[in-house]
């Protein structure tokens, strides 16, 4: 199986600017991804690693880390409302030009740093030995569940479940597992027909929770630096 490994950066962050070469522990966030990639590339688990980002910046940033960045990104699928098979279809258009053909891809956000080299190899490992379109990455959850879920509206609380106020115990529903937006990988041949990332019943690969945080706010970017910088 042939796998293309992209890490999708682009400039724009509402949250925080330029999160993706942000300053942790002395090194851009991008790092922490491009090191367990590289890893992958040289042990013989992936085919090709780039990144695609539309920001010079981080290309440069990419390069010098020993990342591949064979095009800068189109502005018309960099925005806030670009979807990872516009990055994803880009990319193979652009290698397909080049009579250079994938059967797989895998993506890894850099913005989920904390995933670790053996989350990726079982992620790999867990594709290539079933058949299926294909997976996703995700932590377990013990308490969320349907049941304490509610929407707002005004001031008041609109339950998910109906049943939430039966008073059933949360040992009685059992765990929850919840897409961590770390690791996707997909088939070639699926996301072209369907154009979509995620088939109907993708396969999993569980990581811990404390691996599975995505930087989203100042906060979690806290919690990052506070792990990795010990």
């Amino acid at each position: 199986m042939k796998i293309l490994a992209i890490i999708p950066a682009r400039c724009g962050s509402k949250g925080i600017p330029f999160k993706n070469i942000i300053d942790v522990c002395g090194n851009p966030l991008i790092k922490y991804t491009i090191d367990k990639a590289l890893k992958l590339r040289s042990n013989n688990l992936i085919d090709n690693l780039i990144v695609s980002t539309d920001c010079n910046d981080i290309a440069n940033i990419s390069k010098k880390l020993g990342a591949s960045v064979p095009f800068l990104r189109p502005k018309n699928i960099s925005g806030d409302e670009t979807s990872s098979v516009d990055y994803i279809l880009h990319a193979l258009d652009y290698f397909n030009k080049l009579n250079i053909f994938y059967d797989s891809v895998i993506v890894l956000q850099p913005t989920s740093p904390l995933k670790s080299y053996n989350d990726i190899v079982d992620a790999i490992n867990i594709f290539q030995e079933n058949k299926n379109d294909s997976l996703i990455s995700a932590y377990k959850e013990e308490t969320i569940n349907n049941l304490i879920i509610y929407h707002k509206y005004d001031n008041n609380a609109v339950p998910v479940d109906q049943g939430h106020n039966q008073g059933v115990r949360r040992q009685d529903h059992g765990p929850v597992y919840i897409r961590n937006g770390a690791i996707y990988i997909v088939s070639v041949d699926y996301i072209q027909k369907n154009k979509k990332i995620i088939s109907d019943y993708p396969l999993m690969c569980e990581m811990s929770k404390n691996n599975s945080i995505n930087i989203d706010t100042f906060e979690d970017l806290e919690y990052v630096r506070n792990v990795l910088c010990k």
